[in-house]
Parts: structure tokens; C-alpha cells; sequence
């Protein structure tokens, strides 16, 4: 309606245009034309009035900053009160975030939990059905069934160039259901229990875990009826990686009914769960937590960046989703990152308030979905992706991706018609041609697509330039060192172009307003176009441009409407006003990621420079926070004072940033991540004959600044890079660990006296049968060894593959999984050795040489597997601003 009263004002302004050439108007007894009267129509010094003085200049920027500190960054921050036990009575039903807190104490003092080790195959699943037999007790049994039991599964399955093959791994399970339902549709609501070694993983995942356990008390002691059953799963093999879940849901005989999912995990250590990713294909889970999530915080950028592989991390929700095709909505906790996965991750960092903020999401998504009517037949309610978003954590939007469409098309072109209505208008007002105000926004346009492209690249500029200087990571412990860095820069290459042009164009023909607000216009239509190509690349996060483009509209139409057009510099009090809306929520949102991916920085390895992604994340954010606000300075006089300025602001956080407070690190809070192993190897010929036996540090470095930190407090004299070693030896000749890509990077360190392994780890040749047609051969083999064992297969020239115990995924796509394969094996309560055997086919038929090479590796990752005293003694001169995740570790080759 307001776009079709702005074309109804163009409408009548053309009538009253036609009126004055046929009454003829006059000025000092002349009769003027058309245009002519059109000026008469306004106060041409309206039009041509002076820009405001200087010094309102850095008032006017110090009014965006305030804006953030006032009310983004303690938005961003707050959490609820922690209800404490005593409270529980005058707050019956809601979720005691105290008791949570005891039980998160007891498992934390249990210390690292992995795979394979007694504390977490017997002493926390003892922990978990002790706190669960609580629950039993106080039960509501007139209303309400619950069936726990310990499930122990194997399996083989591929994930991330690996094949990850389990042996005997533990998921505690609780099922709780209503004695009156009769559903056959379940609620997963999915935690791990496990942890990283030497991690004692209170945010990682424990805190979760004894969130779920209050949600179940909760539930279990309420007497209201759900429609639909519950599952608990405790799941207890998430890092290995996500064995537990596949488990379950390949195995369980619950799985086949679990029809939604709530899956609660962490990267960081207390804070609000951010919701990252959901469905997929169902929207009806985002009305949900729309309806019921008291503290809201989500956003699909962040889903789409976790899909485009920036977040180094993975969770539980893709396992369910790809073998078990469960919707489900993906939360996790994202703040201070910096003690994920390392010593430093206990019970201190979570707060009270961070397990209420968690539980009372929880507690209210179950109660939503279990009595969701959706869940009889989720297929039914499958309606395409989601576009989702909090704002400032006040309130969820969220919305189909068919209605994106539908409205980023609506607004864009939109946009771009109201601009022209504009320049129109400005032309009539002026009496210039359209042709004039044409040129002009096209000259404009060019400037504004110039000054987004440097408000990215100076950034990306500072970004090169300190890795060139070493000098990455400068921010890691003082994020505050990005506005200097980044966010300065970004903003200076955002207005340059404008504010050089403005500031040595003659305003004749148009005035310096109409200029200024031609260049709004001009970042209006960049933004409609990007928004446009996002949307034709289906890009969920268009919705990001969408908010930039309704607010200029808004403003714009308003304008439109009041003529302050007309009025010198007083259409841009509107737009301000307007620009607050969004300027609030890109800041937020961006503060957000930056917070979040800061330190993962720490931990995307030593060939990538993370300054790149955190320079780029700060010139989108100003583009889309600043983008119509930031060119406003031309209002003022001197505008190129304002950018020597910032320049000023710019160079000084540079200083600081070279200076020792720009040291990456600092103890407990802030710790570089500096893994090794300690390694013995022995490499065996044909003829069973040791060629070469060694022992030394393997290191794999979490970033970017290598080992560069540490050669003042450790003995690296003679470190060697591994790669040069990686073409003529199996996997470099390293026990590479999971997810061996980055292991032409491994840095090697010898060590004269050989490494004591806790126990050995053995593989027994059992047996080798040429098969029928003589050119094929089957291989048989028993492994026996700590409850984390490698193996990798490299055929010689000539040689294929063809089958083998573990999952055939890699093998039946030869052309996406070349050699050498790894398979990672994994047992929990379960030792038995692995029996496996291997088949492959050789062209000649000659199986009476070498075949194929084999590499064993076994990492003993216990806490209680002992480290020898040259081990010790090494660990020890780690410098305090660095934590090691290391291990005693062995490595074989054969060839057969």
C-alpha cells in the first residue's frame, strides 16, 4: 500500500505538472516552462542547504559504538538467574539449574573420559544409572513407564575419508513414556558422555548430559501427559568419532520410531546453545522452538557455514541424519571456545546461569514436540528447508524457504523501483533530465560496488600482511584488537571512494543532499543485487541482505511521502532511525561469529591463515551493518577528517597489536595447541626383517603460528618437517590419528632413547589363500592392543583392493577414495581382539611377492596408560601458555 501511494504522489505530480504549463506560471512577469515551475514548487536553499559542522562528526560515530556497548554486547550476554534448589518450591515445574550443577561436579572429578578406558566404559555409566535410579524413585508410576538399559554396539561405517570400525562401545538409554499413549513415534533427545583425552570435558559434553538428566527428572515427576514417548540417550563414543550414535541408531530396536530429534551438544564451555542447524525439510520443528524456547539464539548463516566445512567440528546430528534420516534440531554451546577440548575444560567455566539458559530451552522443546500432533507423520509435514533467525535473543523468526523467495524477489526489485521513483522525482525537483540523474547513479553505483569490494580487502590486506610479518593471531587473547585491525580498515574502504568523490564534485547542476542520497540509493540496488544472486544460488542466509533492503524501504518511502527530499539534510534523521533496526542486528549477529570462530582459529592448522576468515567475517559485517549509515558522514564538513581518524585508531591498535600484548596466548585462558605423540616405529620388509627401528615426537600444530612460540622453552633443535617423507613412506611413516589430510605438515623430532609403551600392540598374520583363478588372495589377521588402533592399506602397482571386514563404502568408490586407506578401530567394554582379513586382485596372478603394505598404529590415550620419564621430562618444558593432547603411541609397517 505504501508503494502504491508513492506511485500515486509520482501520478499527481506529473497532473500538477501538466496544470502549471497550461495556466502558464510566471516569475518576475515571465512565463516559465514546466520544470521551471516544478523548482518554484520548493525552497531551492532548502535544497542546497550547507552540510552540518565538523565536530557532530565523531558524535555521530561514537552514536553507533554506543549503540553496540548499550545494547547488543548485554543482550549478547544475558543469561538467566540459576534457580537453586532451595527456589524449587516457588517454581514447581521449572528446571533446577543447582541440582544439574551437583551432578556436573561428580562427573567432571572423574577426569578425561575416552573410548576403551574404565572411567568411561564402568565408572560414569555406574554415575548415570545411580542419577537415573533417583529418577526411578520418585517417579510418577500411576502415569508414567520408564525402561533403562546399557546398550553395547559394533559396528563399520564411513565418515570423512575414514572407515571408523567399533567394537563393544556404550550408550545408556532411558525411555520414558505414558502410560495412556499409545504413539509409536518417539523424541530423541541425544547427549555423549566421553571426552577428548587429557580433556575433562565439563562443557564438552557434560554439561548437557546432566542437563538432560534434570529435563528426564523433570518430566518423569510432573504427572502431565505427552502424546509421544521420549528417549534419553546418554551416548557414550561421540569423539571417536560419533560411534555411540551410530550405534544407536543403525541397531536399537528403538531407533526405527524415533522420529524427531533434539540433539544437545558443545564447542566451547558454558554461555547460550546456539541452534546451527535444523530439519533438514522440516519447518515444523522451527515452530516449535519459535512457540516454546524461552532463549532463543540461532541463525541458517550459521548452518550454512557449518555445511560449507569454516566450523573445524562436528556433532551427533549428521550420524541420525544420514543413517538414520531423523529430523532434529542441532544446539550447541559456542562460548569460550578456548577450553574446548583441553585440560582447562572443568567444572569452574560453566556457570549457574548457563545450565538454566540450557535447561529451560530443553525442558520446554520436549514438552512441545512429545505432544506435537506433527509426529504422528513427520513425513507429511516435510516442506523444504528453513530460513531461521533470532533477533538479539528477544525473539525467533523463522520462515520457508519458498516464502524467501518470494520476499527476497519482493523487496529487491521492489527496491530498485522506489530508487528510480526517487531519481525521477529528484529530476523533476531540479529540473534536470533523467538522463543527468542517470549518469550520476551509475557513476555512484560504481563507487559504491568499489567501496564494498575495499571494505573487504583492506581487512584481507592487513590480514596478508601480518602473516607475512608472523604475526598472525594477534587477537586470539584480546578480540577487542579486531576493531582496530579489521573492523577500522573496513569501514575507511567502505566510504573512501564516496567521501573522495563527494568532497571534489562541484554540486552545480545537483545538490551536495541529493548526491549524498543518490548514494544510498546506489548501496540500496548493490545490496537488492546481491541479495538477488544469493537467492539464485539458494542461499538461505539472502535473508541477511533482506533486512538491510525492507528498512531503506521503509525510510525511503517515508521520504517519498513527506517530500523531505526537499529538505536538505532531514531525510536522513529517517534513514538513521531506520538504519538502527538493522545496524543492531548484523552487529549482533557478527559479534556473534566472531566470538565463536576466534578460537577455532587456534585449531585450523598451521596451512591456513585464520586472520583471512576473521578479516572477511569484519568487512561483510560492516557492509551489512554500515552500508547506508557509515556515507552519512558527508553530511558533515571535513568528512576526510573522520577517515584520518579512524586511519589514527587503525595505526594504533596496529602498535599495540606488534607489541607483547598482541602475544597470541595466555595461560589456562587463551592456550595454544601444541599435540604430540610419543612414538616408537619399526618398519618390516617382505622377509619379516626390521629395515629401520627409531622413537622421537610426532607434533601436529593447531595453528598457524607453528612451533615458532615454543623454540624459547623447548629443546626443537632438530625438528624436521615430515613431508619430503611422505611420498616414499606409508602415511609419512607417522601414527597419524583420525584425520591424517593434514599430515605432510607433521613435524618430527627424534629422540635417541626408545619410547616405553604401556603394553605392546601386536598383529598376528594368520593366514594367506589364493583364491579360486589364481588371481585373487585373502589375508587374515588378529589385532590386539590398546582400545585405539589404526591400520592403513597401500597396494602396490598392479594391485586392487577388493574387499575386507569393515565397511565397503571406500572400496566401492575407488575413483573418491584412492590409497593409502585408513580404517580406525575402536572397542569399549568390549577387548576382544579384531579378527579381520583383506582380498585383493594382482593382474599377474603372482601373489609370491610383495602385494600390498600395511601400517599398524596403536595410541594409548588413557589417562592411566603411563608416559616414561624422558616423556615426562619433555612434557614439562611445555611453556604454561600451551596444552598438549599427547599420547604414547607405536607404528608398524609391513609389506605382504
Amino acid at each position: 500500500s505504501l508503494a502504491s501511494g508513492v506511485v500515486k504522489g509520482a501520478l499527481a505530480w506529473t497532473v500538477l505538472e501538466s496544470l502549471q504549463k497550461k495556466m502558464g506560471a510566471t516569475r518576475n512577469g515571465k512565463s516559465l516552462s514546466g520544470s521551471e515551475n516544478l523548482i518554484i514548487e520548493v525552497d531551492e536553499d532548502k535544497i542546497r542547504c550547507k552540510q552540518y559542522s565538523w565536530y557532530f562528526a565523531p558524535i555521530y560515530l561514537l552514536f553507533w559504538v554506543g549503540l553496540f556497548f548499550a545494547v547488543i554486547y548485554p543482550l549478547f550476554q544475558a543469561l538467566p538467574t540459576g534457580i537453586k534448589i532451595p527456589e524449587e518450591a516457588d517454581k514447581p515445574g521449572q528446571f533446577v539449574a543447582e541440582r544439574a550443577q551437583e551432578i556436573l561436579l561428580q562427573i567432571s572429578r572423574l577426569g578425561p573420559r575416552v573410548v576403551g578406558d574404565v572411567d568411561n566404559e564402568v565408572t560414569v555409566v555406574n554415575l548415570l544409572l545411580a542419577e537415573i535410579e533417583k529418577v526411578r524413585q520418585v517417579l510418577r508410576d500411576d502415569v508414567y513407564e520408564m525402561e533403562v538399559e546399557v546398550q553395547r554396539a559394533s559396528g563399520s561405517y564411513l565418515i570423512k575419508g575414514l572407515t571408523n570400525h567399533y567394537q563393544g562401545v556404550q550408550n545408556v538409554i532411558v525411555r520414558l513414556s505414558t502410560k495412556s499413549s499409545n504413539s509409536t513415534s518417539y523424541l530423541l533427545v541425544n547427549s555423549h558422555y566421553d571426552t577428548k583425552p587429557g580433556s575433562p570435558g565439563a562443557g564438552d559434553d557434560a554439561a548437557m548430559v546432566v542437563v538432560m538428566l534434570e529435563v528426564l527428572r523433570l518430566v518423569a515427576v510432573s504427572g502431565d501427559p505427552f502424546l509421544h514417548p521420549i528417549i534419553f540417550l546418554f551416548n557414550g563414543a561421540e569423539e571417536q568419532p560419533m560411534q555411540g550414535s551410530h550405534g544407536f541408531i543403525t541397531q536399537h530396536r528403538w531407533a526405527a520410531n524415533c522420529k524427531a530429534l533434539l540433539n544437545l551438544d558443545s564447542a566451547g564451555a558454558g554461555g547460550r546453545d546456539l541452534l546451527f542447524q535444523g530439519g533438514p525439510n522440516h519447518p515444523w520443528l522451527m515452530e516449535h522452538y519459535r512457540n516454546s524456547a524461552p532463549h532463543p539464539f540461532a541463525t541458517t548463516t550459521a548452518e550454512e557455514m557449518f555445511e560449507a566445512g569454516i566450523i573445524p567440528s562436528d556433532t551427533d546430528f549428521r550420524i541420525f541424519r544420514d543413517f538414520g534420516v531423523v529430523p532434529g534440531l542441532d544446539m550447541a554451546g559456542v562460548y569460550n571456545g578456548f577450553v574446548y577440548h583441553t585440560k582447562f575444560d572443568r567444572y569452574a567455566v560453566i556457570s549457574l546461569d548457563s545450565l538454566q539458559n540450557s535447561g529451560d530451552n530443553l525442558l520446554a522443546l520436549v514438552w512441545s514436540i512429545s505432544n506435537a500432533e506433527e509426529m504422528y507423520d513427520t513425513e507429511a509435514h516435510a516442506a523444504g528447508h528453513a530460513v531461521f533467525f533470532d533477533f538479539i535473543g528477544l525473539f525467533f523468526v523463522h520462515y520457508q524457504e519458498s516464502t524467501s523467495l518470494a520476499l527476497n524477489l519482493f523487496f529487491s526489485f521492489g527496491a530498485i523501483l522506489l530508487v528510480c521513483i526517487s531519481l525521477w522525482r529528484m529530476s523533476r525537483v531540479t529540473g534536470q533530465t533523467m538522463g543527468t540523474y542517470a549518469g550520476v547513479f551509475g557513476l555512484l553505483f560504481l563507487l559504491a560496488l568499489a567501496g564494498a569490494l575495499l571494505a573487504v580487502a583492506f581487512p584481507l590486506l592487513m590480514a596478508t600482511f601480518y602473516d607475512w610479518g608472523n604475526r598472525t593471531l594477534t587477537y586470539f587473547s584480546n578480540s577487542w584488537l579486531v576493531i582496530g585491525l579489521y573492523i577500522c580498515p573496513s569501514v575507511i574502504g567502505l566510504v573512501l571512494p564516496m567521501t573522495l568523490y563527494l568532497t571534489h564534485t562541484k554540486c552545480n547542476k545537483i545538490p551536495h543532499t541529493y548526491y549524498l542520497h543518490i548514494v544510498g540509493h546506489a548501496n540500496c540496488v548493490l545490496l537488492a543485487i546481491l541479495c538477488l544472486g544469493a537467492t539464485a544460488l539458494k542461499y538461505r542466509s539472502a535473508y541477511l541482505f533482506l533486512i538491510s533492503l525492507i528498512f531503506y524501504v521503509a525510510a525511503l518511502i517515508i521520504n517519498l511521502l513527506t517530500r523531505l527530499h526537499c529538505r536538505g539534510y532531514l531525510w536522513s534523521l529517517v534513514l538513521i532511525v531506520f538504519q538502527i533496526i538493522p545496524f543492531i542486528y548484523h552487529a549482533y549477529l557478527f559479534h556473534m561469529f566472531i566470538l565463536i570462530l576466534i578460537p577455532m582459529t587456534g585449531r585450523f592448522g598451521v596451512s591456513t591463515n585464520p586472520d583471512i576468515l576473521i578479516g572477511a567475517l569484519c568487512g561483510f559485517g560492516t557492509i551489512l551493518a554500515l552500508s547506508f549509515a557509515a556515507p552519512l558522514i558527508n553530511v558533515f564538513r571535513r568528512p576526510n577528517c573522520m577517515l584520518g581518524g579512524l586511519a589514527l585508531v587503525m595505526f594504533i591498535f596496529c602498535m599495540i597489536a606488534v607489541s607483547d600484548v598482541g602475544f597470541p596466548y595466555r595461560p589456562k585462558t587463551n592456550v595454544m595447541r601444541a599435540d604430540f605423540m610419543q612414538v616408537h616405529r619399526k618398519f618390516f620388509e617382505y622377509n619379516g626383517s626390521i629395515s629401520h627401528e627409531d622413537s622421537g615426537y610426532y607434533f601436529h600444530l593447531g595453528d598457524r603460528n607453528k612451533e615458532a612460540p615454543l623454540r624459547d622453552h623447548m629443546n626443537l633443535t632438530n625438528l624436521v618437517r615430515l613431508g619430503e617423507d611422505c611420498d616414499s613412506e606409508l602415511m609419512c611413516g607417522i601414527p597419524c590419528y583420525r584425520y591424517c589430510s593434514a599430515r605432510e605438515h607433521a613435524l618430527w623430532l627424534a629422540r635417541e632413547e626408545p619410547v616405553e609403551l604401556p603394553y605392546p600392540t601386536v598383529l598376528e598374520f594368520l593366514s594367506k589363500t589364493v583364491l579360486s583363478g589364481g588371481y585373487q588372495v585373502r589375508y587374515e589377521f588378529r589385532l590386539t592392543g590398546p582400545p585405539n588402533m589404526g591400520l592403513f592399506f597401500k597396494p602396490l602397482d598392479g594391485v586392487k583392493l577388493l574387499r575386507w571386514t569393515f565397511a565397503p563404502a571406500m572400496l566401492d568408490n575407488p575413483a573418491t577414495y584412492r590409497p593409502p586407506l585408513e580404517v580406525m578401530l575402536t572397542y569399549g567394554i568390549d577387548n576382544t581382539p579384531i579378527e579381520f582379513f583383506v582380498e585383493l586382485s594382482k593382474d599377474d596372478g603372482n601373489f609370491n611377492e610383495p602385494v600390498f603394505e600395511m601400517g599398524v598404529s596403536g595410541h594409548y590415550v588413557s589417562p592411566h596408560d603411563k608416559r616414561d620419564a624422558l616423556s615426562l621430562e619433555f612434557l614439562a618444558t611445555l611453556p604454561d601458555f600451551a596444552f598438549s593432547m599427547e599420547w604414547p603411541s607405536s607404528y608398524e609397517r609391513h609389506i605382504f
